[in-house]
């Protein structure tokens, strides 16, 4: 019998100004169920999507744009463009001030600089802080999203500007609160890493010696989705709160019958 190699959806595929985007539907619940198709997208930033692009993503339906990017990533990138009939919500989830001079040398800096702010581990040891803290200090800006998805913003897509870290998590947040299992989260959150998906790192010097092999293997941390990462922030909730209901409870302050209404909203009903 001949193995079938799964096929990416063909709307990721149309897309050629965004990057890793992808809808979060089928993924198993402790119960049973899944999510459901076409009720939340995941994605890198709209800034430089085109009109194809705007013309696909307005067929989605969507009613909520979700962006996570802070100040500093507008200046970068550029704002996301406009959809029609489509409500664009912004919640930094990080602060742009944060790590500024870090991320000027990871664009500017030359191999002696880069290797000593990510050598020895050092760029592992970044994110796995970043993820711990976005979970433990941004829980209104968590909260908020969950309570909107609940009350109306569904269909949503969620973004930052790779959609890997900060879409990734609250991508993991919200789907914990509907109780998708954790290895069903981490596989999603992995495919940030295959090829098509990944977010094409800028630096000031995109020479063949500004872009060696070591340079990208010491960028690979910042940039990649590694399993280590999402554990952490999910040892965050443990350590922090002790279960994921009572993170979602008195973390969140999302009660019962919110975490009911986002299942009616993100699940399958049959």
């Amino acid at each position: 019998m001949t193995q079938q190699v799964p096929q990416v959806p063909p709307t990721e595929t149309a897309l050629t100004g965004v990057r890793n985007f992808r809808d979060v539907g089928g993924l198993p619940t402790t119960d049973g169920r899944r999510t459901a198709f076409g009720r939340l997208y995941r994605s890198g930033h709209l800034a430089h999507a085109t009109a194809q692009d705007a013309l696909i993503l307005g067929g989605l339906g969507l009613h909520t744009v979700f962006d996570f990017r802070n100040s500093a990533d507008h200046r970068l990138d550029g704002y996301d463009i406009e959809l029609t009939g489509v409500r664009n919500v912004n919640i930094p989830l990080s602060d742009p001030a944060d790590g500024a001079e870090f991320w000027r040398l990871v664009r500017d800096g030359n191999i002696e600089q880069l290797r000593s702010i990510l050598s020895d581990d050092k760029g592992t040891e970044r994110m796995l802080r970043m993820y711990r803290s976005t979970i433990v200090d941004r829980t209104a800006e968590h909260s908020r999203v969950l309570h909107s998805l609940a009350e109306e913003s569904v269909p949503a897509l969620m973004h930052c500007a790779a959609g890997k870290d900060r879409a990734g998590l609250s991508i993991a947040v919200a789907l914990l609160a509907v109780g998708v299992e954790q290895e069903a989260i981490e596989e999603d959150y992995l495919k940030s890493n295959e090829l098509h998906r990944r977010y094409k790192v800028q630096r000031a010097d995109m020479s063949e010696s500004g872009m060696s092999p070591e340079v990208m293997e010491l960028l690979n941390p910042l940039f990649g989705a590694q399993p280590a990462y999402l554990a952490a922030a999910f040892t965050a909730i443990e350590e922090t709160w002790g279960t994921t209901d009572r993170y979602l409870t008195e973390g969140l302050k999302v009660s019962p019958g919110t975490r009911e209404r986002l299942r009616e909203r993100l699940l399958d009903q049959s």
